[in-house]
């Protein structure tokens, strides 16, 4: 195993112990359910043992024992029955606790997360639905395997001192069965995880681009790679079951092997030849002793998928929350600053910001203007805290903005971009999404100042007419003006907008220029622009491979 290997696994153990303490309290109620119910399972195999023996004419066993073994069967169900809720409660909080972290997590990370949306969507939903197993059932078995089996070999041991050795040593032999039936398990769930991650990163992305496949007529081509991705899959499940089936045959092959022992330590007794309570009582527990081990075997192959799942897991869990300041109160005004400041994605490339130097004063509109991958976007991310400069210094009013967590540079400002998402909800929804606490006069201010009523009154429902994904279809504008208005209803003192005009009709960039003009006002806003119109927008500073292109040219008036 390569260092990269072992320190993914240490990783994925560090996150298992960290969440396995957290969920403390609920994966002990299953091991104390389970342990109730083998006392239980103990007690009536005793009583049963008895009563056979009174019919095969030893002892005095009767009705009152018939009813207490009856009795202890009946409770012996209620704690199984409470033991599997337990162990269910225990896989949702796990899941439920898994998944805010690493939904929150990406969250912070945004746009500066280089993974693809199928692997990220992978990792929140397969990756922590293969933790549940864990937690709901590895656990509790696991601690089951440990204490049930040496409880009942002392239980037969009392009975029959020689069957308590028989089944000492079976115990002993099975973790040597497990360990020559799993070698490489660990490997092998790993590596089918990795495979499920590309097949659903694949699949999720040419789905999105299934009308340009079909344009180029790709689709034939696409579907072999994907059936080829699949292939890779099925063979790395297949590895992971064969070890599944291996393991189970091992323990069978074992019980087997006691059940006939014991039957041939006490055949003279079976046969008429003494009480034989002690050996009813110890045949009667050789599935009680497995049923332990037989719950962790099966388990075992949760294990495998946990720490497959957790592997991937780990490195977006293990890093630390963004250090930072909290703001005291929002500014009402900012001034933005950027002196020399450098930044790259890929050393192997040339620099986004290479010594960018540029002031933008409190309620000036500065518009960056360049060619593609002069920088402007870089500019952006910067002041939305998702990447952080190499050098140099970015402040806001006078003090560093990079010492604010990411999180309270976003509070400072309100964001547009090129292709704004519409979620599936109403109209009012997707506005109020930028300020959940607004009033409604507050969202339909913002929705008529973005020109969003001049559309929305023609809708079937007005403001409450569901778009989105099933929804009502808007156009390219129309989503844009919804853009707008959620910045409105932000109102924040910092307005980003990443080319707010582009692939937008005449019309409907001077409807969407007005209204950049009127979200502009008294806000300092930072725009980057290819559009012809962005001379009415404000300050024009021309950038180009990172730095200032030239000196800054005021542009027209609006």
């Amino acid at each position: 195993m390569d260092s990269h290997s072992a320190g993914r696994d240490r990783a994925a153990r560090a996150l298992l112990r960290l969440e396995s303490r957290a969920l403390r309290r609920q994966v002990v109620l299953p091991i104390l359910l389970g342990l109730a119910a083998l006392c239980v399972t103990l007690a009536g195999a005793w009583l049963v043992a008895r009563l056979l023996a009174a019919l095969l004419g030893h002892g005095g066993a009767g009705w009152p024992h018939l009813a207490a073994a009856a009795a202890f069967a009946l409770l012996g169900a209620a704690l199984a029955l409470a033991q599997e809720r337990a162990q269910l409660a225990a896989g949702e909080a796990a899941r439920a606790r898994l998944r805010d972290a690493a939904f929150t997590r990406l969250l912070e990370l945004g746009p500066a997360d280089p993974s693809g949306i199928g692997e990220r969507a992978s990792l929140v939903v397969d990756r922590v639905e293969a933790l549940d197993g864990y937690f709901a059932r590895w656990i509790p078995a696991a601690a089951l395997a440990m204490a049930g089996p040496p409880l009942v070999c002392l239980a037969v041991a009392w009975a029959d001192p020689g069957s308590g050795v028989v089944l000492g040593i079976a115990g002993l032999l099975y973790p040597v069965a497990m360990a020559l039936t799993g070698i490489g398990a660990a490997q092998a769930s790993r590596r089918q995880f990795e495979a499920l991650g590309r097949l659903s990163g694949r699949f999720l992305d040419r789905m999105r681009g299934l009308p340009t496949l079909v344009l180029f007529n790709r689709q034939e081509a696409e579907a072999e790679a994907l059936g080829s991705a699949a292939t890779e899959l099925r063979r790395h499940t297949m590895k992971v079951l064969r070890v599944a089936f291996l393991s189970g045959t091992a323990l069978e092959l074992l019980s087997a092997g006691v059940l006939a022992c014991l039957a041939w330590r006490h055949r003279d007794l079976l046969s008429g030849g003494g009480d034989p309570t002690a050996a009813v009582f110890s045949l009667l527990l050789v599935p009680a002793f497995f049923a332990p081990l037989r719950a962790f075997a099966a388990a075992y192959q949760d294990r495998l998928h946990a720490a497959g799942a957790a592997s991937a897991l780990a490195p977006l869990l293990a890093e630390p929350s963004a250090p930072g300041l909290l703001l005291e109160e929002m500014p009402p005004r900012v001034v933005v600053t950027f002196t020399d400041v450098r930044l790259s994605y890929d050393p192997a490339r040339p620099p986004a910001l290479d010594g960018l130097s540029f002031r933008a004063n409190a309620g000036e509109t500065l518009v960056l203007a360049g060619p593609s991958g002069a920088g402007k976007s870089s500019v952006l991310r910067i002041l939305m805290g998702f990447v952080r400069p190499e050098a140099g210094r970015v402040a806001i009013n006078g003090q560093d903005a990079m010492a604010l967590r990411p999180a309270e540079l976003r509070r400072l400002s309100a964001y547009v971009g090129q292709k704004p998402h519409l979620f599936r909800a109403t109209l009012r929804e997707n506005i109020r999404f930028a300020r959940p606490e607004a009033t409604p006069e507050q969202v339909e201010a913002a929705a008529r100042a973005a020109h969003v009523l001049d559309f929305a009154e023609a809708l079937p429902q007005g403001l409450d007419t569901l778009v989105g994904e099933g929804g009502w279809g808007l156009s390219g504008g129309q989503a844009q003006r919804v853009a707008l208005a959620r910045a409105f209803l932000r109102d924040a003192p910092l307005v980003l907008l990443d080319e707010p005009t582009a692939h937008l009709d005449p019309g409907t960039e001077s409807l969407v220029i007005e209204s950049l003009q009127r979200l502009c006002l008294g806000r300092t806003a930072i725009i980057a622009s290819h559009s012809g119109a962005r001379a009415r927008l404000g300050r024009v500073l021309e950038i180009e491979a990172g730095r200032v292109a030239g000196a800054p040219r005021v542009g027209a008036a609006g």
